[in-house]
């Protein structure tokens, strides 16, 4: 079993940044991080696979960067230039492979974090 621990998170004005870490009890190939806000879906933020690809959803391209550490079980997001519409639940998963078509899709992964909140104010 793999315990995925997620912290980083809080309140924050918007065109602020923050710093997510997500650290892995085991070391699992593929990670990413996805949000969710209350009755919505959750969705894909990014993601580290097996080789080192990293997709990013289109809303956060060029304000987040995703990375891993060497060992393979911390995954950060840095998150620069934050928007209110980025006020999100975000989660931390893993598995040990996805496919590239399903890194961004939340069926891709069998373990999860319990997730930490990001507030992102006017």
């Amino acid at each position: 079993q793999v315990r995925l621990v997620e912290s980083g998170g809080g309140s924050v004005q918007a065109g602020g940044s923050l710093r997510l870490s997500c650290v892995a009890s085991g070391a699992k190939s593929t990670m990413a991080w996805f949000r969710q806000l209350s009755g919505k879906e959750r969705e894909g933020v990014a993601a580290f696979d097996y080789v080192g690809r990293t997709p990013y959803a289109d809303s956060v391209k060029d304000r987040f960067t995703v990375s891993k550490d060497n060992l393979g079980g911390t995954l950060y997001l840095q998150m620069n230039s934050l928007k209110p519409e980025d006020t999100a639940m975000y989660y931390c998963a893993a598995d040990d492979y996805v496919p590239f078509s399903r890194l961004l899709s939340p069926g891709g992964y069998s373990y999860w974090g319990q997730g930490i909140q990001v507030t992102v104010s006017t």
